[in-house]
């Protein structure tokens, strides 16, 4: 007789998210999975249609809820969707993202085969017209986020971090659950705490999560300023939790800008660092753009310079007060988070 699956929570922050939520809900109700299951959505203030689409969720399907996040920031939102949820195994989707069939099923399989508090695997980035082909490009390649093998794939094994994470709900009790201080950076800074107190964080490309990237130049250069101002703020936090990886960004904006200060007041010459970046972003681009359509391949350098440059100034303008305010805070509490609706 088959071992009976264990119940999971599905919790999912979501902030103007009308275009993707009903298809993001319609790919965790479809799951191929026989346990128990809730999703459990923490509502931001949305000045869009988010609200009005989650409360057709909820008459559809009584498996779905809602939890109220009026600060309409994301580890809040985590926090409180986990407090209103009640299984053991919780699973962070977003709004736009898209799990695959059989997501569930192999991250329960991967905790119980691994003995992991948190597994995740590929944030496999999909556009849905040329500028968000180019970007997804970029995003998957590793010219545009290095080694970083939830962007770009790569052996089942221990690791840092992974995109979203299933995990057993004991460990995010232990942990407090999310720093509400981190607005970016959470989930990277809840892994280390994890991986602090001795838990096992595992990657495996067995899991994959299609992800809508931003539909604009301007969104995607606010989205990697604040991953770059606050991954600064988790190196401030958590002392030893920096790499090359991380640096690289703010190296090459660096580089490029004293560039052309020198180039335009000492000599030309210097002219050639940002040509050579440009150079290698334009070659880096042909292998990451096969298959899309010209439009798209020809946009593709500009998402990853908008992606390097962005990242790179916000680590290198982060406030140390942010970090300060983070080192001041009390510790994360579940039970002290913003209220779960009844």
């Amino acid at each position: 007789m088959p071992t009976q699956q264990p119940a999971v929570s599905v919790i999912m922050p979501v902030l103007n998210e009308e275009r993707h939520l009903r298809d993001s809900v319609r790919h965790i109700l479809g799951q191929d999975y026989a346990g128990e299951m809730e999703v459990v959505i923490a509502l931001g203030p949305s000045t869009d249609r988010t609200d009005e689409i989650a409360a057709e969720l909820v008459r559809e399907d009584p498996r779905v809820h809602t939890v109220p996040n009026p600060t309409g920031r994301t580890p809040a939102a985590l926090n409180a969707a986990i407090k209103a949820s009640r299984h053991p195994i919780v699973v962070r989707v977003d709004g736009h993202g898209m799990l695959s069939p059989n997501y569930i099923a192999t991250a329960v399989r991967l905790l119980e085969e691994t003995g992991a508090q948190n597994v995740g695997g590929i944030m496999h980035a999909e556009g849905e017209n040329a500028w968000e082909d180019a970007v997804a490009a970029a995003m998957t390649s590793k010219i545009g986020v290095g080694n970083a093998a939830f962007h770009t794939g790569g052996e089942a094994g221990p690791a840092d971090t992974v995109y979203l994470g299933v995990f057993r709900r004991e460990a995010l009790e232990r942990a407090g659950g999310y720093n509400v201080e981190f607005i970016r950076a959470q989930d990277w800074e809840l892994n280390f705490r994890i991986r602090e107190a001795g838990g096992l964080i595992w990657f495996s490309p067995e899991l994959k999560v299609q992800y809508r990237p931003r539909p604009s130049v301007r969104a995607l250069a606010k989205q990697y300023k604040d991953y770059g101002r606050w991954r600064h703020v988790v190196a401030r936090y958590h002392a030893g939790s920096i790499n090359l990886r991380y640096l690289a960004p703010p190296t090459a904006l660096c580089a490029i800008a004293a560039a052309v200060v020198a180039g335009a007041t000492v000599t030309p010459w210097a002219f050639a660092v940002p040509a050579a970046y440009l150079a290698a972003i334009t070659a880096g681009s042909v292998p990451a753009g096969r298959g899309l359509s010209l439009k798209a391949r020809a946009q593709i350098p500009v998402a990853l310079a908008t992606m390097h440059m962005c990242w790179g100034f916000g680590f290198l303008t982060s406030p140390r007060a942010l970090a300060n305010r983070v080192i001041a805070s009390r510790r994360p509490s579940l039970r002290e988070d913003s209220p779960a609706a009844p």
